[in-house]
């Protein structure tokens, strides 16, 4: 165990996320979604749902604040303008640890093209269809810099 890290982020996801640059980015997939197939790096979270990992991942990742997007969400039939209630959580999740970042949908396509992109899925075991989201890992500003 340690201190003010949530404990179901493993060794493993840690690793994961400490080894991640700026730019890189991680997805978190719901149970369905190919992973093995998708991934080049997959991290196994068995047993947890999405709404608890996004929001653990986002309490010790940095968001890209260089980019005008850096978190999407996957989309309902491929449709971007169409929204599951899985995905207003996602919303509400990042809007607390990554305020001032919109979720972007994405098309079936362009989202399976990103995934595949991903330095890293972490496959969770989400029951709920449509329950993926993709993180772009910012920087840790230097002290003194007035960012955060």
């Amino acid at each position: 165990m340690l201190i003010n890290i949530p404990a179901l982020l493993g060794p493993e996801l840690l690793f994961t996320l400490r080894a991640m640059g700026h730019g890189d980015e991680i997805a978190i997939v719901d149970g369905n979604y190919p992973a093995l197939e998708h991934g080049r790096r997959v991290v196994r979270a068995d047993g947890l749902d999405l709404i608890p990992v996004l929001d653990a991942v986002l309490q010790v990742l940095p968001v890209d604040d260089f980019v005008p997007q850096a978190i999407f969400r996957s989309s309902v039939k491929g449709d971007p303008d169409v929204s599951d209630p899985v995905h207003g959580e996602i919303a509400e999740v990042c809007a607390h640890r990554a305020p001032g970042f919109a979720v972007v949908p994405l098309a079936g396509d362009a989202f399976y093209d990103r995934v595949k992109a991903a330095h890293t899925i972490i496959a969770t075991s989400e029951p709920r269809l449509y329950a993926n989201v993709i993180v772009r890992k910012g920087v840790i500003y230097p002290e003194g810099t007035g960012k955060s």
